[in-house]
């Protein structure tokens, strides 16, 4: 590694600077409430009995998942508001980019567990009790974050292994594999072709699993003959399919624009809807659309 640099400057969005005190105070919110909504689900399902269950069990879990997801990004994007430096040093960065990747794959395989439990309650509602114990919730959540983890090392280790002598400066909010490419020295054709290919082991196969669970959901709704039936099947995985939506369709449209100077801040402004407002939205999407939330909260 012939790297030359020491450390590297997030440009994020450094370059509307009269707006650097509302943004701070925006993302602050932000912040505060990912962090407050995602805690409070988490001490709902621990202390209800009702919410011992394992679509809560898995819940739980995504909001843990998103307020480390959140943690990895917000704090140091709030301290370069206000600072005029935003410097990071290389190792930190690389930590930073682990760590984001890791969680972000690691909720790829959640949402794909979730939606699985959504399948067998609502198409194999005779054996759900069988097929969904206690060992399978530990086994799949514990397998979600453990394929994180450990699939993001070659990311990461690929990504740390180019050459980086100048400029330093990444224009973007966090350390994220393209805008670290288009500063590397090296050629990165090989590179963008093997960090493709390790993305997708890590998104397409729980994205394949959650699409084919909700056609099968979809396909056994639309079989049910009352309206009544139809709108509480739907109702127990409306809330998931939401967020679902919002986590890969905002994160398929960053990773396929195309890389351009012109697409840019488009980038780093869709980036904000996956990393920072979905984990955001996550809490309030289950507990406004969940009567047993709502009664727990009653009770709390």
């Amino acid at each position: 590694n012939q790297t030359s640099l020491t450390e590297f400057i997030l440009l994020g969005f450094g370059n509307i600077p009269n707006l650097r005190i509302f943004l701070f105070l925006f993302f602050l919110l932000i912040y505060f409430v990912t962090i407050t909504g995602n805690i409070l689900i988490i001490l709902l399902i621990v202390i209800d009995q009702h919410l011992h269950t394992p679509m809560y069990y898995f819940l739980g879990n995504l909001s843990c998942l998103e307020t480390c997801y959140t943690s990895n990004i917000l704090p140091r994007m709030l301290v370069n508001f206000l600072t005029k430096e935003n410097r990071i040093s290389f190792n930190n960065c690389f930590l930073q980019f682990y760590f984001f990747a890791s969680l972000a794959c690691a909720e790829c395989y959640l949402l794909s567990a979730m939606s699985y439990d959504r399948y067998l309650a609502i198409c194999k509602p005779l054996h759900y009790t069988t097929l969904m114990s206690v060992r399978s919730c530990i086994l799949l959540a514990a397998g979600s974050w453990l394929c994180g983890f450990l699939a993001s090392i070659c990311t990461t280790l690929y990504a740390s292994w180019l050459t980086f002598c100048g400029p330093n400066e990444i224009d973007h909010f966090f350390c994220d594999y393209t805008p670290l490419l288009v500063l590397s020295c090296s050629e990165t054709h090989e590179t963008e072709s093997v960090m493709s290919i390790l993305a997708s082991a890590c998104t397409m196969p729980p994205f394949l699993l959650t699409l084919a669970s909700y056609i099968c959901i979809i396909t056994a709704i639309l079989k049910i003959p009352s309206n009544v039936g139809r709108q509480k099947a739907f109702s127990t995985c409306s809330s998931h399919l939401i967020v679902v939506i919002l986590f890969y369709g905002t994160l398929i449209i960053v990773y396929t624009l195309p890389k351009t100077k012109a697409l840019r801040e488009v980038n780093k402004i869709l980036s904000v809807f996956y990393t920072i407002l979905t984990p955001m939205l996550n809490p309030l999407i289950y507990s406004l659309r969940n009567k047993k939330f709502k009664e727990a909260l009653r009770k709390a």
